[in-house]
């Protein structure tokens, strides 16, 4: 043998007993634990000792190094198997291991970036591949740097259709930089999966796609071996490894035995496994650290200024257009990308598209790769801008969810939002956006009015943290404030008010129009009406309501182009809910299911026109407390 076989067979040899080590430590954190998924981290851990041995390229003290590669457990109920690789490489002592899943550990029960070496937080199958496209994007096309991107997917998760978007999307942008392994164990959560040990099928789908497909035996360390050595190679397709494995591999009481995923070993159980896996083991694996490398595109140059774009006074314009060439002066930041579901000539993203395209992404009708993109773009640094429909990135709900859970910064428009749109019919009305972006832990919502103040926004976003989402409205509508005006989160402008108002019209949007011809047409009846401006819908200005409800007797009414349910009334009525002071809030809303037809009489059906509300403000006027 020449002594480089020598060599590479002693370390597949040291491989095979990383692999039971990290068996032992995963089944002895999750018996500690009390609960966690060992049989699903022995099954991937032959997978991940050859990997983190010989093809892992990481400084686990310098996590945030340019070059590093990256590792994501798109399977994160296997978090026992991924942190006992931190303890063989040193991160984490025993001691942190065996505080898995233990009231303030870092090691919880799925991975979170509470963990510095973790990029996202996983565990909602489905979300890992799809977010290590958009950091491999990164790699690739932004940052033009040689680190990887591996991914450890089960084979159920494979049923999830965002795994194919993932795959699809990454062979269309022939991201050579990233390697998915699926760990096929046959076993769910509560019997066989969908397509159990059939290889082919996962190969001959994902080759269709066009990706690299390479089947192995994922216990068979030689095999793996070639296998990640041929994905780390120079070609110009992602990589597939496709490895069968037994479930709970290493433990004959469990192997491949349905009833057990999920469920820690009983401490006399575990000690059985331990001693028939060769008892407990002490190895350290020196991973091997990155060449040292910078990002060709976040240099850390001093950031040039930007130039908002300027609209006159009483100039119609849509906020989505106003979004779009806002978007395009935020290009001047090297850092700012965009990327949209294929409606960039709807939202208006093209302008980007147009001006930057090195920085822009087309997802096409893949909302959930969309938003995971985005996310895999924020873990690079990038401040990713994503766009589509307001009523389309309900599918991607739970990403957005997860995101937040990842303490990610994106930033996502949604446009032609309510009933506004009008003859696109209820299909395409996001009645719902404002609830579901307002539920969201740490989110910021947004609803501006007018162009100039959708080019301040725009703006914000940047300048915010966190799942930043903002509304924006497909008709034209005149600009009330003028470029200079000035606009911060959690904010409120106040367009009309007086001493003596006697009522306060609450709206964003473009029932913030509607308003002001309601309060115009209430002047004329005998009434003041204060105008307000909610266009921070999260977080909410309560000083101005509360001054509102002192000035106005508590006289409320809030309208807004969304279901009652959890939009800007809600916000209000949470804003209020401690007052001492006594309120009234009227809450015109869309209730029930719209139809189609021109926006104004939409709006009207709706109960959310003009007049609507000049009614509904007369009669709260007119009556006592």
């Amino acid at each position: 043998m020449k002594v480089s076989e020598v060599d590479r067979a002693q370390e597949l040899g040291f491989c095979t007993e990383l692999a039971q080590q990290l068996r032992i430590d995963s089944i002895r954190c999750s018996t500690a634990a009390g609960s966690g998924h060992p049989t699903s981290s022995m099954s991937a851990a032959d997978l991940m000792a050859v990997l983190l041995a010989r093809y892992l390229r990481y400084d686990f003290r310098h996590p945030e190094l340019p070059n590093n590669d990256h590792l994501i457990f798109s399977k994160g109920h296997a978090s026992p198997l991924l942190y006992s690789m931190y303890k063989a490489a040193g991160a984490i002592s025993d001691k942190e291991l065996l505080s898995y899943r233990k009231f303030g550990s870092r090691l919880q029960g799925h991975p979170t970036p509470a963990i510095p070496w973790v990029d996202v937080a996983t565990g909602s199958l489905g979300q890992g591949l799809p977010i290590a496209v958009g950091i491999a994007l990164a790699g690739k096309y932004l940052d033009k740097l040689p680190y990887h991107v591996w991914v450890l997917c089960g084979d159920s998760e494979m049923t999830e259709g965002s795994m194919w978007e993932a795959l699809d999307r990454a062979a269309y942008y022939g991201l050579d930089n990233l390697t998915a392994i699926i760990d096929v164990n046959r076993l769910g959560q509560r019997g066989e999966t969908e397509y159990g040990w059939d290889l082919d099928y996962y190969a001959a789908r994902a080759e269709g796609i066009g990706c690299k497909a390479i089947q192995i035996d994922g216990h068979d360390v030689e095999e793996i071996d070639e296998a990640l050595a041929k994905a780390r190679d120079k070609h110009p397709w992602p990589t597939l490894i496709i490895a069968k494995t037994i479930k709970g591999k290493g433990f004959s009481e469990i192997e491949d035995k349905n009833g057990w995923h999920g469920k820690a070993l009983p401490r006399e159980m575990a000690d059985r496994a331990i001693a028939e896996l060769g008892g407990a083991r002490h190895l350290n694996v020196t991973v091997a650290k990155p060449e040292s490398g910078r990002s060709a595109m976040l240099t850390g140059a001093v950031a040039p200024k930007i130039n908002l774009p300027r609209y006159k006074l009483g100039e119609k314009v849509a906020t989505r257009v106003a979004y779009g060439a806002a978007l395009t002066a935020l290009g001047v930041r090297p850092e700012v990308v965009a990327m949209d579901g294929e409606v960039g000539n709807s939202t208006f993203a093209q302008v980007f598209a147009e001006a930057y395209p090195k920085r822009y992404f087309e997802m096409f009708i893949a909302e959930q790769q969309l938003v995971a993109a985005a996310v895999g773009m924020s873990v690079r640094g990038y401040a990713p801008f994503a766009s589509t429909f307001a009523a389309f990135f309900s599918r991607a709900s739970d990403f957005i969810r997860m995101a937040a859970v990842s303490d990610a910064d994106i930033r996502l428009c949604g446009s032609h939002a309510g009933v506004e749109i009008g003859p696109d019919g209820p299909s395409q009305m996001a009645l719902e956006d404002l609830a579901a972006m307002r539920a969201v832990n740490g989110s910021t919502v947004l609803y501006p009015s007018d162009a100039n103040s959708a080019a301040r926004m725009t703006k914000l976003m940047l300048d915010t943290a966190g799942v930043v989402y903002m509304r924006t409205t497909r008709g034209s509508y005149p600009v009330v404030y003028s470029p200079q005006e000035h606009f911060k989160v959690g904010g409120s402008k106040v367009l009309r008010q007086s001493s003596g108002d006697q009522v306060a019209l609450v709206g964003a949007g473009v029932t913030l129009h509607n308003c002001l011809a309601a309060a115009d047409t209430l002047e004329k009846r005998g009434i003041k009406a204060r105008v307000i401006d909610l266009y921070s819908v999260k977080p909410v200005d309560v000083r101005t309501l509360r001054e509102a409800v002192r000035v106005t007797g508590g006289r409320l009414v809030v309208v807004e182009d969304h279901y009652p349910q959890g939009g800007i009334g809600a916000a209000v009525l949470e804003a209020l809910a401690a007052e001492p002071q006594v309120h009234r809030v009227v809450q015109l809303a869309v209730k029930g299911l719209p139809g189609s037809g021109s926006p104004q009489e939409m709006m009207e059906a709706a109960g959310i026109s003009a007049s609507h509300i000049a009614a509904a403000a007369f009669k709260l006027a007119r009556s006592g407390r």
